[in-house]
């Protein structure tokens, strides 16, 4: 294995377990080396450091994933690794109500660079980097092996990797999958569309804010903006709201969001499904003088850039103060924010600002981040990315 010398005021950041190594860090990196190669990080005096593969000779030029020296790098290398991880979500997720979840969070189980969520029976993996993309053989098989799915499906599509120099790709690598699978999360039905869906085709990273919206809708008006298949909406009306309006610019995400309420054997008649611009769709309910008692915002990552956060701020800071302008006295508002970028400070000072534009006073209820099925390495806070504050007008 290659090994690479970190310089001496470099190595703080690897002995604190970060699975990042910038190519600043490294003495030297020699030509030739390719995606994936397996790589060992030395002191300067040749002392063993940690291991993993390299990136490439962009800016993070190595991601670890052992800090163990006699660690081999092979098929049962990746089998250990699925196997720690998938008996973690077995332990704490996994029951006769939810039969799906996040399986591998990339660096935060490990594997970084590798995504493997579990709908049902079926997986479907993104590879985010090429180096990880190099292991696909082992990692496929290990993945046979250890969970035993009817079938894998890649959705390596995704922007980053386009970042890493990689192409998108999108297929299947084992087995059978169907366009759309049915999932249960907590004892309620969805259809995910795998295929064609955004990400890996649902937000199995909301179920633990889905599950705590339950608590303010009863007998309760609901706006859930950017609603893709209608995760909180089915929540809501689970646990007994009066009406539900869905509010997405996809025509697909619409009729998703219409099968799925169907699928829970829930009333259509208390249901309002609108394919808009939520933006549009706020700034006409302010002129209409409608009213809610519960808002959820869960929009896309408005900061995708860390040179455009005051930028996307102002995005998030538009549409929070637009939907506390309809939302009800003593309303509560479920704002959420999936950009790394933004912390959680960030985010609750825009809700302060957004909070004040509107004239409205905010109590924050219960905070949210990451769902146990998406841990996180406590020295890895680039992956801290969600976000979610249920606050209350007073």
């Amino acid at each position: 294995m290659l090994k690479l010398i970190v310089h001496k005021q470099r190595i703080g950041p690897i002995l604190g377990r970060h699975p990042w190594v910038f190519s600043g860090a490294l003495k030297v990196i020699p030509e030739g080396l390719k995606s994936g190669d397996p790589v060992m990080l030395v002191n300067e005096e040749g002392n063993f450091l940690a291991q993993g593969y390299f990136n490439s000779y962009s800016q993070i030029a190595v991601r670890l994933w052992s800090w163990d020296e006699h660690e081999v790098v092979d098929d049962k290398f990746f089998e250990k690794r699925i196997s720690a991880a998938y008996e973690l979500r077995k332990n704490l997720v996994a029951s006769k109500q939810t039969d799906s979840y996040r399986l591998v969070h990339s660096e935060n189980d490990l594997l970084p660079g590798l995504i493997v969520d579990k709908y049902a029976d079926c997986l479907v993996l993104q590879f985010h980097t090429p180096g990880i993309e190099f292991w696909k053989e082992s990692i496929v098989k290990a993945l046979k092996k250890v969970v035993k799915p009817d079938g894998i499906y890649e959705r390596s599509d995704v922007r980053t990797r386009g970042i890493e120099g990689a192409e998108k790709q999108a297929g299947l690598l084992y087995g059978k999958v169907p366009e759309r699978i049915k999932i249960s999360e907590n004892g309620y039905k969805f259809w995910v569309d795998v295929i064609g869906g955004q990400k890996t085709g649902f937000f199995l990273d909301q179920r633990d804010k889905r599950q705590a919206l339950t608590k303010y809708v009863d007998k309760k008006s609901v706006l859930n903006c950017f609603s893709y298949s209608g995760g909180f909406s089915i929540y809501a009306l689970g646990a007994g709201a009066k009406h539900v309006v869905s509010v997405d610019a996809s025509e697909s995400a619409m009729e998703l969001a219409v099968e799925n309420v169907k699928l829970n054997k829930f009333d259509v008649k208390k249901c309002e499904f609108i394919c808009a611009d939520v933006k549009q769709y706020l700034f006409n309910a302010q002129e209409e003088k409608k009213k809610f008692d519960a808002i959820i915002l869960d929009p896309p990552a408005f900061v995708k850039d860390r040179h455009k956060v005051k930028e996307g701020l102002m995005g998030y800071k538009k549409i929070n103060e637009m939907a506390l302008r309809v939302l009800d006295s003593e309303g509560v508002l479920v704002s959420a924010s999936c950009s790394a970028h933004v912390t959680l400070s960030d985010f609750r000072y825009m809700l302060s600002e957004s909070a004040g534009r509107s004239r409205r006073t905010l109590q924050v209820l219960e905070t949210y981040t990451h769902g146990i099925d998406h841990p996180e390495l406590v020295s890895f806070t680039e992956g801290e990315y969600l976000k979610c504050v249920f606050a209350r007008v007073m």
